[in-house]
This record gives C-alpha cells, sequence and structure tokens, in this order.
C-alpha cells in the first residue's frame, strides 16, 4: 500500500502523537526519541513516495526544514543556560570551539584527502560534519532555564554546559568552513580569494552575526520586561510567541545584514536572558520553543528514515565508512579531550563531554546549503553524512542516559 496525498494528513498526526508519548516511554531506558524516530521513518519510507522526500531531489525544502530546525534549537539552548557569557567562565566552551572544532576539522579532511578525496571534496565533508548538533543533543544538554528569586546564575553540570554551549556558538562558527570548501572548488588559486574569505567570511560576518544579536536581545529583553508602556511588556502578559518572533527576526536581520543568522539567534537568546534572569517567562518561552523543536525534529528524522529507505546510502563506499566512524569514534573524543587538558573538570567529564560529538540536522544543512557546487560528489556526499548522523543518532543515543547517570553517581558519591 501507497500513501500519497491526504494519506500524509493521517501520517502526520500519528507521529505528533507518537512524538508526543515516546519520550516519557523510553526515559528509563537506553533508547533515545531520536533513534525510535529514525526507525520510524525507515518504516514509512516502505509506504509513502520515496522519490518526493529525498534531500537530493529537494534541496531546497532540505535546507530550508533544517534551517528552522536549527534556528528554533539555537534560541532554546540559548535561553536555557544560565551561566553569564564570560571569557573564564566559559573556559571550557572556548577550547572546544577553538581548539577541538579545528583540530576535528583538520583530522578530517586529512582523513579524506588520504582515501582518495579531491581537497576540495575532503574539506566540504570536514566542514559539513564540524558542528555539534542543538537538536539531537538535548538528552546531554542543560534542561531548562533555572529562574525564581532564590535562582543561582550557573549551571552545576560542567558537562551539560560544554557541550549545550558548544552547540549553540559552533553551528554559526561552521560556516566560514563551509564556505572555505565552496571557495577552493570554485574560485581557482588560494591566493585570488584567501585574504577576502578571511577579511569578510571568517571576521566581518562573524562580527555583524554577533553585534547583531547582542543589540536586538538586549532591546528586545528590555522591551519585554521593563518598558514604559505597559502594553509592549510581553513577559507580564506572558506571550511566548516572542521567542519565535525574536528568532524569526533576528535570523532575518542578520542575513539581511549578511552576518551570520545562527550566531546572531543564539546571542541573542543569551541577551535577552541576562536581561532579567529570575523572572519565569524565561521558563515559558524555553517551554513553548522547546515543543516546537521537537515537532520539526521529529519530522527531519522522519524524512531522514525515509530517504536512507528510499536509496540514501547506496553510493556509500569504504571512504564514507571510515569518516564517519572516524569521526564519531575516534577523531572528535580525541581532539576534545586533548583540547579540555589542565581543566577543572574531572577525567570522567572530559571524557564524556569529548565523546558527545552529536551530528546531525547542522551537518544536513550545511550539505543542502552548498552541495549544489559539487553536483558530481553529490550522492556520495549524501550517503557519507547520513551514514554519519545515523551512527551519531545510534551511538550517542544508546550511550546518553548510562553515561549521564554515571556521572550524576559520581557526583553524589
Amino acid at each position: 500500500m501507497r500513501i500519497d496525498g491526504d494519506g500524509l494528513y493521517l501520517v502526520a498526526g500519528v507521529a505528533l502523537l507518537v512524538g508526543a508519548v515516546l519520550p516519557r516511554l523510553l526515559r528509563r531506558y537506553a533508547v533515545s526519541a531520536p533513534i525510535a524516530f529514525l526507525g520510524a521513518g525507515l518504516l514509512l519510507g516502505f509506504v509513502v513516495d520515496r522519490g518526493q522526500l529525498s534531500p537530493i531531489a529537494e534541496p531546497k525544502l532540505t535546507e530550508h526544514l533544517a534551517e528552522l530546525t536549527i534556528l528554533i534549537a539555537l534560541m532554546g539552548v540559548g535561553l536555557a543556560i544560565d551561566r553569564p557569557i564570560g571569557w573564564r567562565r566559559w573556559k571550557v566552551t572556548w577550547r572546544l570551539l577553538f581548539v577541538a572544532m579545528p583540530a576535528c576539522v583538520a583530522a578530517v579532511a586529512g582523513l579524506g584527502w588520504l582515501l582518495g578525496l579531491a581537497p576540495a571534496v575532503a574539506l566540504l565533508v570536514a566542514a559539513v560534519l564540524a558542528p555539534t548538533d542543538p537538536v539531537l543533543a538535548s538528552d546531554v544538554q542543560v534542561q531548562g532555564p533555572t529562574t525564581g528569586e532564590d535562582a543561582e546564575p550557573e549551571e552545576d553540570d560542567e558537562v551539560r554546559f560544554a557541550l549545550t554551549s558548544e552547540a549553540g556558538l559552533n553551528d554559526g562558527l561552521a560556516f566560514p568552513l563551509v564556505y572555505l570548501a565552496v571557495f577552493a572548488a570554485t574560485k581557482g588559486a588560494l591566493g585570488d580569494w584567501a585574504l577576502e574569505w578571511i577579511a569578510w567570511d571568517l571576521i566581518g560576518k562573524t562580527l555583524i552575526g554577533v553585534v547583531v544579536g547582542a543589540v536586538t536581545g538586549r532591546l528586545l529583553g528590555r522591551m519585554a520586561f521593563s518598558a514604559p508602556v505597559p502594553s509592549f511588556r510581553l513577559a507580564d502578559s506572558r506571550e511566548p510567541v516572542l521567542a519565535l518572533a525574536m528568532t524569526l527576526g533576528v535570523y532575518g536581520l542578520a542575513e539581511v545584514l549578511h552576518g551570520y543568522g545562527f550566531l546572531a539567534v543564539f546571542v541573542a537568546a543569551l541577551a535577552l536572558r541576562s536581561a532579567e534572569r529570575s523572572h519565569d517567562f524565561h521558563e515559558e518561552l524555553h517551554s513553548f520553543i522547546e515543543q516546537v523543536e521537537h515537532i520539526l525534529t521529529w519530522g527531519i528524522l522522519l524524512l531522514l528514515g525515509v530517504a536512507i529507505t528510499g536509496g540514501l546510502l547506496q553510493p556509500l563506499d569504504v571512504r564514507g565508512v571510515a569518516i564517519g566512524a572516524a569521526l564519531i569514534l575516534v577523531l572528535r573524543p580525541l581532539t576534545a579531550w586533548l583540547s579540555l587538558h589542565r581543566t577543572e573538570m574531572r577525567r570522567s567529564e572530559r571524557w564524556v563531554t569529548a565523546a558527545f560529538g552529536v551530528r546531525g540536522v547542522g551537518s544536513i544543512f550545511y550539505l543542502a546549503y552548498a552541495g549544489a557546487d559539487f553536483a558530481d560528489d553529490l550522492p556520495w556526499l549524501w550517503a557519507t553524512v547520513g551514514f554519519t548522523v545515523v551512527l551519531s543518532v545510534v551511538v550517542h543515543g544508546i550511550a546518553a542516559t548510562p553515561l549521564m547517570r554515571m556521572l550524576e553517581r559520581r557526583r553524589e558519591a
């Protein structure tokens, strides 16, 4: 039996209902909701028109759906972080971003080159797989903002904070690396465009994103919590739609100004959070955004499962398997563990933080965004990225619950 047209509404309704129940059912088991939804997508692929749901056939749909999912997730993780931003307080985050991430990208690109990939293709694979995911890593991230008069502006779980803050920032910081790969494939000799890339794509767009996020987040925070006109005080009227409006508006403004919108959204969420830390409106905003994020995440995982059933992984070869497995099992854990040397984290905390470099929706977005410039290698690229995401979902999904419980028992002891 094939389902199309109106039958898809039935599938969507059942998926949403299952999505509301599934996380509670799996809470006690070492099986995450993303694994279950991916499996459901694999089964769904046998009864729907798979040709219309392939990321290769529908690159723009894939790009925009993944883009929206990441944006919502970035707002959610920004609102969830209690710790004020600062160089010392976020020392672990800076090490993961500026030491582990470049080292991991270099290692993956080098491995791809050794396996016979063209330099630009090897760099694209590394750049696309660079960001840890704010969408699929909810099991190992901070669970939400702490509010109230007695709330302490600090996370007591360094592992969850590190993984949350890293995921919030490196989705935007992966963009320069993706542009580097695209330029290498399309603009010829390095000397013709290297200075432009450093000045504009690496530094200029990043600064625009940070400034737009900080300014708009601060202004909207003042409006929501302390506007002189009561009608503008959305915190008093309990309008959680502020979070969605802010997400889309800040992203749009940053992109219009040619900055990195992902970065702007996360910074704006941090700025809004800092405007009035103890107000319980933050918790309502986060809860609203979390529900929207869950719906979009279920949809992406179902579509990924359908695409795999439809043959997404058919072009996968030994090179793709080697790159994906090496990244998840060796390169990310090793580079992140080394980057956290001489921090205040315990050895077990360092290993868990290093191991949970979840790859997911960010990688899907970046490949959909840049794939048109690599048309000849696109089927293999999708197969490699799809395999890596599936491997990450399964490995990290199974390991998350027992490892986080282990850390909690050690802290209590």
